[in-house]
């Protein structure tokens, strides 16, 4: 029975760690509207194998984002209008897991950091991409075909799907909606591309449901913090602490080949 307590309280002491970095990234997405995903495989990646950590990453992303949804009576119009581009996603993130397997190894740690370096200086820039009504129906299952690919290689589905849809000219609550969606299909894909892979067992599962609590309490004092700061400057803080985090491990993974 000693034992058997002890074993619980190194589990529960192990989990601590990870129930910060949710909590923190739960901040993040509760200021800014995004970047669950992203700052979660960044720390995580640091003291885990990136296979788990996007195994862990899988019910906290799904269930922040389907709450992103909403308004629900503009959902299926704004669905109808993102189809070729989620539906790119979607093939895009199996057919890299297929292609890559899991995200492991020094291979996506140092393409973690680069799209990481690449997220922040895009973001810190402002730049503003217009995209053409025309440019749309190729464009955007293009892109998200590439944004899948860079989610099983990395676990992180920012690129290059974020920048495309700000170019699309949404309004500001269509445009988070429409992140929602984006980030609900890349996660369902990942999710399904690491079951297909063998590496998303029933104790990741478990792990990952109880990785919800410390998300959605991150995300309800991230939106209490954002009519308390200003969010311009809480973004450009973390999209500098992000872009130093990649650097890092751009820089360490160059070292070590």
């Amino acid at each position: 029975m000693t034992m058997h307590f002890a074993e619980l309280c190194a589990h529960a002491l192990a989990l601590l760690p990870v129930a910060a970095v949710f909590l923190l990234a739960g901040v993040v997405k509760g200021v800014v509207g995004l970047g669950l995903p992203t700052i979660s495989m960044a720390l995580l990646a640091l003291f885990m194998p990136p296979a788990q950590a996007a195994a862990l990453l899988v019910v906290p992303s799904l269930v922040t984002n389907l709450w992103q949804l909403r308004p629900w009576p503009t959902l299926t119009p704004l669905l109808r209008r993102l189809a070729p581009m989620q539906v790119g996603v979607a093939a895009g993130t199996l057919a890299g897991g297929w292609a890559f397997g899991a995200p492991a190894g020094a291979l996506a740690m140092l393409g973690l950091g680069l799209a990481l370096v690449a997220y922040a200086l895009w973001a810190l820039a402002g730049a503003r991409w217009v995209v053409a009504p025309r440019q749309q129906r190729w464009l955007g299952p293009l892109l998200g075909a590439l944004t899948g690919l860079v989610t099983a290689a990395t676990g992180v589905f920012v690129l290059p799907a974020v920048p495309y849809l700000q170019g699309l000219g949404l309004q500001r609550d269509e445009l988070i909606q429409a992140m929602g969606i984006s980030f609900t299909v890349s996660t369902v894909a990942l999710g399904l591309a690491l079951l297909l892979n063998g590496h998303y067992p029933g104790t990741a599962a478990g792990a990952s449901l109880l990785m919800l609590l410390p998300a959605l309490a991150g995300m309800a004092l991230g939106q209490v913090l954002r009519h308390r700061l200003s969010p311009e400057l809480f973004r450009r803080c973390f999209m500098g602490s992000l872009m130093l985090l990649g650097l890092h491990m751009v820089v360490r993974e160059v070292l070590a080949r």
